[in-house]
C-alpha cells in the first residue's frame, strides 16, 4: 500500500489513474479545481480517499500549503503525480499577452511551484516518486498549439534537471509525454486514430511509474512518431501541412 497524492484528480485521466491505484489498496489525497467534480470523484472512489481540497494551482504559497497538508494527512506521500493542465485558446493567445501568461502559468509556473516543495520532501525523504503529466504538444512547435506546446516544453525541461537532481536520494522522476486523449480537455477538437481513451493512458501511466521510467510516452506509439516530426527539416516541415498547418 502507497500513499499517493494526486494533483489535478478531477481529470479525466487522473480520476482513471486513481481508480487503479484506489483498485490495489493505495491511499489518495486529492487536489482538484472543480469542488462538485471533486466530490463527486471521491464518493466514487470511496474509503480509499483520506483526504481531499478543492483549490486552484495559480497561487504558489497556496501550493505548497497543499503539499503540506497531503503529508499531515497521509503521514508520509510515497508518490505524487500532477496531472492539471489547460489547451487554452492558441489564437487569443497570439494577440492577447494575459492568455498567453495564463496558459504558461497553467502549464509550467504552477507545476513548478507544486514540484518545488514536492521535491523538497522526497529529497528528505530519501524516497519517493514525481510522475508529471507533460505533452508530446513540446516536442516541436506547430501553430495549431505553440503556446500550450512551449510550456509543456518547460515542463519536460524542468523535470529533466529535477531527475539528475533528485536521482542520489533514490527519487524517480518520471515525465509522462501524452499524446491527444478523448477527454472533456479535448470536446471541440477533431478526432482521429490518434486519440488514445483515458481508461487506456491510466494503465500505461501507473505502469511507467510503477517501473519508475524516466519518460514514457503514453501511448507507445507517439515514441516512433515524434522521433520523425523532430528529425523532419526545418525547410520540408513548413511545406507539409500536416505539420506546420492550423
Amino acid at each position: 500500500m502507497a500513499n499517493v497524492v494526486v494533483f489535478g484528480a478531477t481529470s479525466a485521466i487522473a480520476c482513471e489513474v486513481s481508480k487503479v491505484w484506489a483498485a490495489r489498496g493505495d491511499r489518495l489525497f486529492l487536489v482538484g479545481r472543480n469542488p462538485d467534480k471533486l466530490a463527486a470523484v471521491v464518493e466514487a472512489l470511496g474509503p480509499a480517499v483520506a483526504g481531499h481540497v478543492a483549490s486552484g494551482f495559480v497561487d504558489g504559497q497556496v501550493n505548497a500549503q497543499l503539499v503540506a497538508r497531503a503529508r499531515e494527512v497521509l503521514g508520509r506521500i510515497d508518490t505524487a503525480l500532477i496531472a492539471h493542465g489547460d489547451l487554452g485558446d492558441q489564437l487569443l493567445s497570439e494577440k492577447d499577452p494575459a492568455e498567453a501568461e495564463r496558459v504558461i502559468a497553467a502549464n509550467f509556473t504552477s507545476v513548478v511551484s507544486l514540484l518545488i516543495p514536492l521535491a523538497n520532501h522526497f529529497e528528505a525523504q530519501r524516497a519517493g516518486r514525481l510522475v508529471v503529466i507533460s505533452s508530446v504538444a513540446g516536442e516541436r512547435g506547430r501553430p495549431r498549439n505553440f503556446t500550450y506546446g512551449a510550456a509543456k516544453r518547460a515542463v519536460t525541461t524542468y523535470l529533466q534537471g529535477l531527475r539528475s537532481r533528485l536521482h542520489p536520494h533514490g527519487v524517480a522522476v518520471t515525465t509522462i509525454k501524452l499524446g491527444p486523449v478523448d477527454t472533456p480537455m479535448t470536446v471541440g477538437h477533431p478526432k482521429n486514430l490518434l486519440f488514445a481513451t483515458a481508461p487506456r493512458v491510466a494503465r500505461d501511466i501507473v505502469r511507467a511509474a510503477d517501473r519508475r521510467v524516466p519518460e514514457a510516452y503514453v501511448p507507445w506509439f507517439w515514441w516512433p512518431l515524434m522521433a520523425i516530426v523532430r528529425n523532419v527539416p526545418e525547410a520540408l516541415f513548413q511545406k507539409l501541412s500536416a505539420l506546420s498547418g492550423r
